[in-house]
């Protein structure tokens, strides 16, 4: 298994934030043939993951989450449609696109049945490297906004979390300051403070996070 990665830095010559860097998979069985997949897919700049079988894959999967799966059809052992089945049965990786690459012959029933396991494009080789980058970068596009979405959605539920405990915490310092509840002045104002530094405390990493 091979893996590709790489930084970036800013205009002033420091390390700069890097953009994160989606996987992509490559699953054949011919070492050539990963060769050549990884040269056409260097320019899109994202991590590229080998494997050299469909049980090499499925643990690759296990580990990583993953832009695009590109799958050679002819593999000894487990085949590409089988490989395609098992990714599609787990929940994890079920809504994964795979695009088979395969130098069957191009009759019109080896693609069906690559739609039927969940396949959502078939590419014979020899294919144009220009359209397989093209798609490859389409799907890459499409998982780096969903996860771009999904982000900002964990945000949003943790910010409403915050606001609950803030509001609880509010709650609780007007009922102290109001009833006292037979403690001293100097208790009140201690317990109050306290409570006032926990809602400082909270609120700090709300305000960085809307200031950059």
């Amino acid at each position: 298994m091979t893996e590709r990665s790489g930084g970036s830095v800013d205009g002033e010559g420091g390390p700069a934030a890097e953009r994160p860097r989606s996987k992509i998979l490559l699953v054949d069985d011919r070492a050539d043939n990963l060769m050549a997949l990884e040269a056409i897919l260097a320019s899109l700049d994202q991590d590229l993951v080998t494997a050299s079988s469909g049980e090499e894959a499925l643990k690759r999967l296990l580990v990583d989450d993953f832009a695009v799966i590109l799958l050679d059809v002819q593999m000894p052992g487990m085949d590409g449609f089988e490989t395609a089945h098992r990714i599609k049965q787990r929940g994890r990786t079920r809504d994964t696109p795979i695009i088979f690459l395969t130098a069957i012959d191009r009759e019109p029933h080896h693609a069906f049945r690559g739609y039927a396991v969940g396949a959502v494009d078939y590419i014979a080789k020899p294919f144009d490297p220009w359209l397989l980058r093209a798609k490859v970068s389409v799907f890459v596009e499409l998982f780096e906004k969903n996860e771009r979405l999904s982000e900002l959605v964990h945000q949003r539920v943790r910010d409403f979390d915050l606001m609950t405990e803030v509001a609880e915490r509010l709650i609780a310092l007007d009922v102290l300051l109001e009833g006292g509840a037979g403690s001293s002045a100097e208790e009140t104002i201690a317990a109050a403070g306290a409570e006032v530094r926990g809602l400082v405390a909270r609120l700090q990493p709300f305000a960085r996070s809307n200031n950059t």
